[in-house]
């Protein structure tokens, strides 16, 4: 899974990169406002989905302490990150904002 994560978050494209757990309300939560981000930024940026419980050293790797956690990548380098759930607006206006 390494490899690949790091092949997807090295691409020039932006990538959302969403850790959660399935146990998480919070999570759930935030999966139909992910949906209603990628609707409006279509494929300005790849939103990918990492299981916490799955993904543990992935997890590790990014000190990942809570779930929804999310990270925001481009050609490897981390360009933001927070935890917690955020509104559709607040996280289109992030993704637009590291689009150049």
């Amino acid at each position: 899974m390494n490899a690949k994560f790091n092949a997807i978050i090295n691409q020039k494209q932006l990538t959302l990169v969403d850790f959660y757990a399935d146990w998480c309300g919070p999570c759930k939560m935030l999966a139909p406002i992910l949906q209603e981000v990628k609707s409006i930024v279509k494929d300005d940026v790849k939103i990918i989905k990492i299981n916490v419980d799955q993904h543990q050293d992935l997890a590790a790797e990014f000190s990942v302490r809570g779930v929804p956690t999310m990270l925001l990548f481009r050609e490897g380098q981390m360009l933001w990150r927070q935890s917690g759930v955020l509104s559709t607006r607040d996280l289109v206006g992030i993704i637009q904002q590291h689009l150049n």
